[in-house]
């Protein structure tokens, strides 16, 4: 990195806007559904548009990302983040307006998709690779998944009551002018352009990575931690009262998850600087099957429901730490972006199976348990998977001689 592209401000400076970034991008995202049935009420093409909008904004992060990642690592993580900032709080204000199912699909499912593939903690987690010292990273990005998680825990609250008092549509404009704020904080993430010429380009790049047996191995355990995630985020709460204990237990266990995996983003960020991080992974994937079995296999009960949450909270985002930091201890930091972005659309892939799956499974069989089981399966799985990763620096192909 030329002089001229070292970043100004301090680590500590650094490391405080990516959290922040992380903080604000996964708050409004975590709390869609309160909006769900004040839309309902309010409009008479809510109920099937809002599920379409939603959908299409998972989906479309999830595609996105390779793709941000890729010019992130190109031309910097700066301009990326910025645009994505203004597409995601551009999303937020044209859905309160929006005069129609279609309109509303646009903003809330393209724009806000759009937005948080350029400005999700996916992005902050490249730049800290390009910005941070490498005996801080492993740490670092413990810290940026746990500002989003904690923006999961503030923005839940503040939804809420802001829905009660002001309605959903001016919660919307408040949220949008919040998320603006992407784009000021994105200054501080200025990384240099990447040249990739040397490596026949991003495109020889991705296609090695396909090729690396470890980078495959744990691209595909991330798939399972996005399927076990969105099951649980979309249908746990309805199995509690399935189960026969009260919605308000379910929504007080949900509450814990996001308190509980503050720590253990930390934890495993911690970890990581000084463990061999594919078994840090192999343990977070066999330790959440275990949780599963032991808490589908008991009878459901206040204690054994908030124990489960808890368990869960400490497992449920401490995979992004060691996945980042073995791609980026593999590929180096100038490829982090778009590698872990390719990584992280198999996990939206996966999380949109499980959502999918647990509704056919409820309809079917009226039963979650098919999906329960599925789930440990895949967790054991890629706990399996995880075990013969090796976390080796990639050797570039050596440059040409010109002819």
């Amino acid at each position: 990195m030329s002089q001229s592209d070292s970043p100004r401000l301090s680590p500590a400076l650094v490391a405080v806007a990516g959290c922040l970034i992380a903080l604000i991008s996964f708050g409004p995202r975590s709390v869609m559904g309160v909006f769900q049935l004040p839309i309902f009420a309010s409009r008479d093409w809510g109920a099937g548009h809002f599920a379409i909008a939603l959908a299409l904004q998972n989906l479309l992060w999830g595609l996105g990302q390779p793709f941000a990642g890729a010019l992130a690592d190109r031309y910097g993580a700066r301009p990326v983040l910025i645009f994505g900032g203004l597409f995601y709080a551009l999303g937020l204000a044209l859905m309160s307006v929006a005069p129609s199912g279609l309109a509303f699909d646009l903003s809330a499912g393209l724009l806000i998709g759009l937005g948080l593939s350029g400005a999700s903690f996916n992005l902050v987690l490249g730049a800290f690779a390009k910005l941070l010292p490498p005996k801080r990273l492993s740490y670092a990005f413990g810290a940026a998944t746990a500002a989003g998680s904690f923006g999961q825990f503030l923005f839940s609250p503040l939804a809420g009551g802001l829905v009660a008092t002001h309605g959903w549509e001016t919660t919307c404009l408040i949220f949008a002018g919040v998320t603006a704020l992407i784009a000021p904080l994105a200054f501080a993430l200025k990384t240099p352009r990447g040249d990739f010429s040397a490596k026949g380009g991003q495109g020889a790049v991705f296609r090695r990575a396909l090729r690396h047996k470890s980078y495959v191995l744990l691209s595909a355990g991330f798939f399972t931690c996005g399927f076990q995630l969105a099951f649980i985020t979309v249908h746990f709460q309805r199995y509690v009262v399935e189960a026969g204990l009260s919605p308000e237990l379910g929504a007080w266990a949900f509450a814990l998850v996001g308190v509980f995996n503050i720590f253990g983003s930390l934890l495993a960020g911690w970890l990581g600087g000084f463990l061999h991080r594919p078994y840090i992974l192999a343990f977070i994937y066999f330790a959440r099957a275990l949780a599963t079995a032991v808490f589908i296999a008991l009878p459901a009960t206040w204690e054994s429901t908030l124990i489960f949450a808890a368990v869960t909270g400490l497992l449920w985002l401490s995979t992004v730490p060691p996945t980042s930091g073995a791609i980026g201890r593999m590929f180096g930091a100038g490829n982090l972006s778009m590698l872990y972005g390719f990584a992280f659309f198999l996990h939206q892939l996966g999380g949109f199976l499980g959502v999918l799956l647990g509704g056919w499974a409820r309809a079917a069989t009226g039963s979650y348990l098919s999906v329960w089981l599925l789930s440990i399966a895949l967790g054991v799985i890629s706990a399996l998977l995880n075990l013969p990763v090796v976390e080796r620096e990639v050797e570039e192909p050596a440059p040409q001689p010109a002819r």
